[in-house]
């Protein structure tokens, strides 16, 4: 049976499709080149590094697509909790768990406290030195897991338009 999505709900979906498909892309960049470029440096100019760039991405159009992704995602999960029919509505709530969970609240729980111990660090200190490489491998696998979640979200909703 295939399900027709339409209307507000089918612009939903689409809105959910493209930021977790965009959100999935960053964090692939990161995980393919990014981290393995900055671990390719000195420790302390990694450190300030990654220390500039977790500020810079603090910006309203990264945000926007980020945390406005959770929000049209936790939208889809309540809309198909209340309207939808059971056709599609695996998809919908998978892919809203994967990017709701696997990450935006992975970024929360596992990314985020790793950028925070990292900002504090002074980089060319001992403890920015020794704690760099653990950074970049914890940081990374934990981004690892963002991403895909991430671009399986995107999959789902596409999925349930299909």
């Amino acid at each position: 049976m295939v399900v027709v999505i339409d209307g507000p709900y089918g612009v939903l979906v689409l809105l959910g499709v493209l930021g977790a498909g965009l959100v999935a892309g960053v964090f692939c960049g990161f995980s393919t080149f990014v981290m393995r470029g900055l671990a390719s440096l000195p420790p302390a100019q990694g450190v300030a590094a990654m220390n500039a760039i977790n500020r810079a991405a603090l910006t309203p159009a990264f945000m926007l697509v980020f945390a406005g992704s959770a929000v049209v995602c936790a939208m889809i999960a309540v809309v198909t909790f209340v309207v939808w029919p059971d056709a599609g509505k695996a998809e919908l709530l998978l892919g809203s768990g994967l990017y709701l969970f696997g990450s935006f609240g992975l970024t929360a729980m596992a990314n985020v406290p790793r950028n925070e111990a990292l900002a504090r660090l002074e980089p060319g200190t001992p403890e920015a030195v020794s704690y760099w490489p653990v950074y970049v491998r914890e940081w990374t696998l934990w981004n690892h897991v963002r991403t895909v979640a991430s671009a399986a979200a995107a999959v789902a909703y596409v999925l349930a338009l299909s």
